[in-house]
Formats: C-alpha cells, structure tokens, sequence
C-alpha cells in the first residue's frame, strides 16, 4: 500500500501547472475550463492565467487521482467528481460527455490561517456593535442560519462566529466535506461520505444528524442544508436543541425561509405546508446574510430576525435588526457602505436579559430615534 504521504506529493506533483496559484494566500479559488483555459480568483476578482496543462490527458490524470485519493472513481459513466486535496482544498471537477470542452475544475481554496472576528471587523466586513450582537446571540443559544450566494464566505463567517460558543459545551459538526474550523476544542466532527461504485457504504448527512442526536450534544452545527436534513434539523431545534448553527445559499433572509420549506418537503415525511412554516419560524431565530460585493469585498448585509409565523396572511414576521446601506463608489471602484441598526429590537429582547446578555448600546440608541417624534 502506497503511503499517505507519498501519494499526496504524487497527486500534487500532477498539479503543478497550478501549484503556485495552490500555495498564494491571495487565491481564493482555481477555476479550471479545459487544460488550456484556466482563472483564478484573487481579492474577489476573476482573472485569467497564463498556465496550462500540458495536454488534456495530463489533467484526466490528475482528476484520476484527486479521485483515487478520496475513495472515488471518474469515468464516461460517473463523469462528476467531489472531493478534496491533500491541503484540504475543495475540488469539483465535471468531465465529458457530461462537461462538452472539458474537463471543468473548481478548486476552492483552504486557507489553514483561520479568520477570526477582529480579522472581518478590520476588513469591515460587520462592524464590533454588530459582533457584539452576534456574540449576544450565539452566546445565549439561538438558533442561527449563515445564508448568502456561492463564494460569498458563509463558511468563514461560521468558523468566525464559533468563537463565541462557550468553551465548555461540546459540539458536534456534522458536513459533506470537512471544511469548517471551529474555534474550539471540544469539536467531534463527523462527515457524510457517498456509495461506493457498488452503491455500498453510503453514510448520508441524514444518518449522521439522527446519530448525533444521541451523542449528547449541547451544540449541532451542520456545514450546509443542501437537502431533506432540513426537517430533522428544524424539528431539532424545536425540541430542546437550542444554539445550532448552519449555513446555507440564499440571497435574502427571506429567501432562507422559503428554501428551507423545499428542502423539507424533500424528506420522507408528510407534513401539512402550515405546520412546516410555523415549525420554521419557531426553529430559526436569527439569519446572518452575507455577500459578495461587486468589488468583490465580501461583507455582511443584514442581521436579521425570525419573529414567527402570521397565520392570517400566511407570511414570516422578519425583522431586520442591522442593514448594510451602499451610498456609492469611491475612486479606486471599491463600494462605500454603511452597517448600522434599523432600530427595531428583537422580540428575545426579554428572554436575553433574562438570561444575563444585553444588546449594544447603539441599538437602543437608533431605537430612541426611530421613536422620537419628528420636528416640524
């Protein structure tokens, strides 16, 4: 048997036309269109390069391996590959027939540097009062979704924000692909992993969460909602589970709401329309939304909260507790934005001071606002 550490500089070795970009800090992902086609993005910008694989068999062989080192197998039949490379970096590949002109690679970059909260409020991606909020929340064990497009830096958010999971509770991450660093050391990760080309083996992200439920977690955090593991968590967190965190694609925090409602309708359990939404709007508390800007600055937009379901119009009560506001561009093209508090207050307000946490002071402040009388 060839030694892990021998294989992993072999399959690197068959990637060298694009090793340097693999090693800059500055990359944040490997876009490959063809041996002779290749991008990468550097600070939220595309840009071409000119490397190119030597022929379009050298990057079959590469993808063979990457393949062989995560258990999987790629061929005409199973042209699509998921997985990851020695370095931890995320690789999805689509091969022909299935990707006419390819193959086509995304290598999404792991940075083993982890992001940390001073890091996002330095790049003012959220400012410390709305840090300061968050802690607040994920601190007193509300139920909290990271939503935003692909790229938009959920993940990052995530491992970010787990800093502030006390360190004496034990938690339990549950992904399709590791990628999550949480910032404690408590942290019992498990991962789903696919059938074999027998269709043997499969463990699914389902299997895992019904497992974790009895390992004594005080805290679940799932990488992605991707499908009918959403009605487990849902009803989770409606039954005692309090402080889950996941992340989620969707562009608004309504958006969230109404995708998790599809994704649990896809599990194999009948429940009527009306019961799943008032189990939704129970279960989530809080929804963080992220994006990307067109500078390509990665910013967070709203902290919003799940205040219930109305039940006469048929609609989630969403109050938006922080809103980015973009006032324009500044010479150089960057996006000039401002994320501040609306002046609503969450309807936890009391169940959090109740329970020794408060809100920054700047929130109380824009409320005072809001509610003064206008002068004439």
């Amino acid at each position: 048997m060839i030694p892990e550490e021998v294989f992993e500089q072999s399959l690197l070795t068959l990637f060298a036309t694009i090793r340097p970009y693999l090693d800059d800090p500055t990359v944040t992902e490997v876009m490959i269109n063809g041996p002779g086609n290749i991008y990468i993005e550097r600070r939220g910008k595309l840009l071409k390069v000119e490397a190119r694989f030597p022929s379009p068999k050298s990057l079959f062989s590469a993808l063979r391996n990457a393949a062989q080192y995560v258990g999987k197998h790629v061929d005409a039949e199973r042209p699509i590959l998921e997985g990851r490379l020695p370095d931890g970096s995320r690789l999805a590949a689509v091969l022909p027939p299935a990707g006419r002109g390819g193959p086509y690679v995304a290598i999404r970059r792991f940075f083993r540097e982890k992001l940390t909260v001073e890091k996002l409020i330095e790049t003012g991606s959220m400012t410390p009062a709305a840090s300061q909020l968050i802690a607040t929340l994920v601190a007193s064990k509300q139920n909290v979704v990271v939503a935003g497009g692909t790229a938009s830096g959920k993940t990052s958010m995530l491992n970010a924000i787990s800093s502030y999971i006390p360190e004496d509770e034990r938690v339990i991450v549950i992904e399709d692909n590791q990628e999550l660093q949480l910032q404690r050391d408590h942290v019992v990760s498990l991962e789903a992993r696919p059938a074999d080309p027998k269709g043997r083996g499969e463990v699914t992200i389902r299997q895992l969460f019904k497992t974790t439920l009895r390992m004594r977690p005080d805290r679940i955090v799932i990488g992605e909602i991707r499908g009918g593991e959403a009605l487990d968590l849902v009803q989770a967190m409606t039954s005692g589970h309090g402080g889950c965190l996941t992340t989620l694609h969707a562009t608004y925090p309504r958006d969230v709401l109404t995708r998790l409602e599809t994704m649990a309708m896809m599990a194999d359990v009948d429940i009527p329309l009306i019961a799943m939404r008032s189990q939704i709007a129970s279960a989530i508390n809080v929804v963080i939304q992220v994006a990307r800007l067109r500078d390509g600055s990665r910013k967070v937009t709203h902290i919003s909260e799940i205040a219930g379901f109305d039940l006469d119009r048929g609609t989630y009560q969403i109050r938006d507790l922080y809103l980015r506001r973009v006032t324009g561009l500044d010479a150089d093209g960057a996006v000039l934005s401002q994320f501040q508090p609306t002046g609503m207050l969450p309807s936890m307000l009391e169940h959090l001071q109740a329970h020794g946490y408060d809100l920054p002071p700047e929130m109380y402040d824009a409320a005072a606002r809001q509610a003064a009388p206008a002068r004439p």
